[in-house]
């Protein structure tokens, strides 16, 4: 590992990348206690340590591989990295890049003034078409992982985490892709403070480097899950992978859900907004805080790019809190009669209720998809669920069921066929409480057709209420409405409701 040392150290980054803060992340620290910080390579122009290592790659090419200009594969950080390095040298780039590519990456590299083509569904179709066109065209290849001066120059990384932290280090936790960055971490820390630990964490649906390690050799993945765009990688780089089995030691895994929360717990403590393969460290360290139950040791979590699709922040939010096993979901049935409901409510109690979603079917049974706030929820829901149980409910647990989180949660419901029902929307405060008080008051006069609300962290939750109201009684339930004092909007005339409820 002493070449890489003597190639970091030579590196030539600074022209275009930034030394990146090594912040720590207090909230984290407190929960977790352990001294968790973040290397910011968010931070970076353009949002990613990866332009450290194209920096590294073209600045070493000839005067004649210069003029000819430079073509890469890449999702979208290594990319914009070539893009805006071949701008500050004054070098054609061209980019090939998958279709499935977040269209925020795109634009950024042709802001760089590269030219993109977008080739295939994946980096695999993508790399392939790259090499094809560097031949036809007489264009020097620059490899987003697999090649030495590129991890040289990710290894930047790494020299300023050892120059910039004080004190002993535990472990460095590093999102793996291709492998190019923890190999370029994994041989400058080894070869200066071996006893400090290296350890990759991947998506479980995207693991190259888990599989490759553990059979000991390079494997191609069948397919693999494009949430952590970045490091959508069907197979390790074959440098990065002889590096990582002297360097690295261990790859964690870690699921949808442990990303998206870890991605709320950097906006908590920095206010900024990880991609998810930027989030895979912290979601890392989390992991194993967990499994080895440690205590006032230092980790730190490179947090390595921002370019994240504002559109899919909406799905971040939603399974940020299943993630962080804070919330449960679980089907229940309930006889379909006025009262039932409330006394569901009841039994839950005062425990906040995430989602609720509800439609009538039948003139017996009602089935209710629902949604409640816990601490630990993997651990407590079992109780939780007993205690339903021991009250007469049969609830099914649907915190594991990804065709639940995904979709059914909001499929819930279609036509129904009750009686004299009319539709509002409400503004419900949002605190524990809020809900009870509304069955309270309405006691057992009329039955509840529809039911549908998800907290959305506002001050306020947005509730949709079918009600069964004979036509005498509709001034009576006006007058409980003034009486709730929440605000509210008829909408049973509303044609989505005619269309879709009805």
């Amino acid at each position: 590992m002493l070449d890489y040392l003597r190639a970091i150290l030579r590196a030539q980054v600074y022209d275009v990348a930034q030394e990146t803060p090594l912040q720590q992340a207090k909230r984290l620290t407190a929960r977790l206690d352990n001294n968790i910080w973040l290397k910011r390579e968010d931070l970076q122009p353009v949002f990613s340590f990866k332009l450290r290592g194209a920096y590294n790659k073209m600045n070493q090419l000839s005067n004649a591989a210069k003029q000819a200009g430079v073509i890469a594969a890449s999702a979208g950080n290594h990319a914009q990295g070539v893009a805006l390095v071949a701008g500050k040298l004054g070098i054609r780039s061209v980019i090939v890049m998958p279709k499935t590519t977040p269209p925020i990456k795109v634009k950024a590299v042709r802001s760089y003034g590269g030219t993109t083509i977008l080739h295939g569904n994946s980096y695999d179709e993508a790399y392939e078409h790259a090499t094809k066109l560097a031949e036809e065209q007489s264009l020097t290849f620059v490899h987003p992982y697999d090649d030495p001066q590129v991890i040289a120059g990710q290894g930047t990384v790494a020299m300023e985490i050892l120059r910039q932290h004080q004190g002993p280090i535990h472990a460095v936790f590093v999102p793996v892709g291709g492998g190019g960055l923890i190999a370029g971490v994994s041989s400058y820390i080894k070869a200066l403070y071996p006893n400090i630990k290296v350890i990759g964490v991947e998506p479980e649906e995207a693991a190259c480097m888990h599989a490759a390690l553990k059979h000991q050799q390079r494997v191609v993945l069948d397919q693999v899950g494009l949430f952590a765009d970045g490091v959508a990688v069907r197979q390790v780089g074959a440098e990065p992978f002889r590096i990582a089995q002297q360097c690295v030691d261990e790859v964690l895994l870690v699921s949808t859900d442990e990303i998206c929360a870890a991605i709320k717990d950097i906006f908590d403590d920095t206010r900024s907004v990880s991609e998810p393969a930027g989030a895979l460290a912290v979601a890392g360290i989390k992991k194993y805080v967990q499994r080895e139950q440690c205590h006032a040791l230092d980790l730190i979590a490179i947090d390595s790019g921002a370019n994240v699709n504002f559109d899919r922040l909406r799905h971040i939010s939603e399974r940020a809190e299943l993630g962080e096993q804070r919330e449960i979901i679980f089907a229940v049935t309930i006889p379909e009669r006025p009262g039932s409901f409330q006394a569901f409510c009841h039994s839950i109690g005062n425990r906040s209720i995430t989602e609720f979603n509800y439609r009538f079917a039948d003139s017996d049974n009602a089935h209710i998809f629902v949604g409640v706030e816990m601490d630990d929820a993997k651990k407590n829901k079992s109780a939780f669920l007993d205690t339903l149980r021991q009250k007469g409910y049969q609830p099914v647990d649907m915190f594991d069921n990804e065709m639940a989180k995904m979709h059914v949660r909001y499929m819930v419901g279609g036509h129904g066929s009750a009686e004299n029902e009319i539709l509002y929307r409400f503004e419900f405060p949002e605190r524990p409480g809020a809900l009870l008080r509304f069955l309270n008051k309405m006691g057992k006069k009329w039955n509840i057709s529809l039911f549908h609300y998800r907290n959305h962290g506002a001050a306020y939750g947005r509730v949709l209420l079918g009600i069964q109201v004979a036509a005498l009684e509709k001034q009576k339930f006006e007058s409980f409405l003034q009486e709730i004092g929440y605000p509210y909007w008829e909408e049973t005339g509303n044609s989505a409701y005619a269309l879709f409820l009805k």
